[in-house]
């Protein structure tokens, strides 16, 4: 009895009504009309008069650019972070170097700029102006590339002048370092020393600045507390310009401010080296200079359409949503891809020294400003990132319907609701873990390396169109 009655409950178990069978074993999508469709989207030149200079480098150097024949210029300011609750100099009556009223002095000073790359030639023979600053750059505004600290009054007239003449290969370099280059394990670095006699504001003389930054440190520590006080009661910064040369740009990953000395440990005499830091956490400021009227002539032409860093060439991108959305108001929209091709450059020179920008940012053209300054990060609603395909030589946005849904809701809202601006930008990323492989986006800031690029398009593109292809999803009982 028990054995006919478990078999009875299986045989009701399966008798259930079996009509919506077919829809739980098939793929949603069948309930569907999948259709597409492509459209010809229009695109320009566009031309900025500066960019936002936040970056992760500073550039240094200068070039001709072989597209505009203009001389491209790059200067930076930077100010020195220090460390926090740490000493940064040993006890006072530890030094060793003493002066004749037998007060500690450095032994002792220069900046040392570290080159983390560079375009152009090696060799060139470059000249710099080292300047320190009168007061700190106000860090409560933002800063575009064409501000220059020199012009607004920054610079100290009475303080530190260096001149430099360098190049980033050093032929009297041993094999072994050369090696170490090679395999990037070595950077090449611009070392100015701060030795000559320095007076500051109050008129005090010292041997070198060195001993001016100790000197400091002894009478008021609480000027070292943090960046900030160092900044504006210490040392306000430096401005590197650029006087002369032509054919390399040095992009600069740190600068440091050393001071060397001695202490005396026991009966020991220790070397000691302070390092104070200019680096992206401190306020950094990029100026470039170049030939804005040969920057527009070039934006001018209508046969395609450029991104050239950092001129603050883009492209915008204008899209027909309402074409896109005629006879769809009511469907999803499941993809929209946009292909960019790069076209050949028309000079082997620019091979040579205008690379391709690795990565764009798509953004709305509203936003070509605010993106940056409020530090946004791509959406994929409103801003998308894509990187450059050597294989496809081209760059591609793979779905941006939510851009296109965007759009759409604020149709008519403004006058560029259907605009879009290509823009070059440098991307850093960031890992969850130390010992994770998943990696996200940390920042995104305007590319400030130079780089060019032609894309095919504009007003009279010879070329196959660019186009936006859509994919549309309709429910069949809709």
């Amino acid at each position: 009895m028990a054995g006919i009655a478990i078999i009875t409950i299986a045989i009701s178990s399966c008798s259930e009504d079996t009509t919506t069978l077919g829809n739980s074993l098939t793929s949603n999508i069948d309930q569907f009309i999948i259709t597409s469709d492509t459209f010809k989207i229009s695109t320009r030149s566009i031309v900025a008069d500066s960019i936002l200079s936040r970056s992760s480098y500073s550039y240094l150097g200068r070039i001709k650019d072989p597209e505009t024949g203009s001389y491209i210029s790059g200067d930076y300011m930077t100010q020195f972070s220090i460390l926090e609750d740490v000493d940064h100099f040993v006890p006072k009556d530890s030094v060793v170097s003493r002066n004749a009223n037998k007060e500690p002095i450095a032994d002792s000073c220069f900046i040392n700029i570290i080159v983390e790359s560079y375009m152009g030639d090696s060799l060139a023979a470059m000249k710099m102006a080292i300047t320190e600053l009168d007061k700190p750059v106000k860090d409560n505004k933002m800063y575009y590339t064409n501000f220059d600290p020199e012009k607004e009054g920054y610079l100290r007239k009475d303080g530190i002048h260096r001149k430099k003449v360098y190049s980033i290969s050093d032929l009297n370099q041993s094999d072994s370092i050369r090696n170490l280059r090679r395999k990037g394990l070595y950077y090449e670095s611009i070392t100015i020393p701060l030795n000559d006699p320095y007076t500051d504001k109050a008129g005090n003389t010292y041997n070198n600045y060195g001993t001016y930054l100790m000197r400091m440190y002894y009478q008021h520590p609480e000027y070292f507390k943090n960046s900030l006080t160092f900044t504006q009661k210490v040392c306000p910064g430096f401005y590197f310009k650029t006087t002369d040369g032509l054919g390399m740009m040095a992009e600069v990953a740190k600068t440091q401010l050393l001071i060397d000395y001695r202490y005396k440990k026991d009966t020991v005499v220790i070397a000691e080296e302070t390092t104070f830091t200019g680096t992206e956490e401190v306020l950094q400021t990029n100026h470039f200079t170049s030939d804005r009227e040969n920057i527009e002539r070039l934006a001018s032409n209508e046969l395609y359409t450029y991104l050239k860093a950092p001129d603050g060439i883009f492209t915008e991108v204008t899209l027909p949503i309402d074409d896109i959305k005629r006879g769809h108001e009511s469907d999803t929209i499941t993809s929209a891809k946009i292909v960019f091709r790069r076209m050949n450059d028309s000079s082997d020179l620019s091979d040579i020294l205008l690379k391709e920008p690795s990565n764009l940012l798509l953004i709305v053209r509203d936003s070509l400003y605010s993106f940056f300054e409020e530090r946004k990060l791509p959406n994929n609603s409103t801003s998308y990132l894509a990187t450059y395909s050597q294989a496809k030589n081209s760059y591609t946005f793979n779905n941006i319907s939510g851009l296109i849904n965007h759009m759409y809701a604020n149709r008519n809202k403004t006058e560029n609701w259907n605009k879009l601006v290509l823009i070059p930008v440098q991307v850093t990323m960031t890992s969850a873990s130390t010992t994770s492989s998943t990696t996200s986006v940390a920042s995104v800031n305007n590319e400030l390396k130079v780089t060019s690029v032609r894309l095919v398009g504009g007003s009279q593109n010879q070329h196959e169109p660019v186009q936006i292809s859509i994919v549309y999803n309709k429910n069949r009982n809709g």
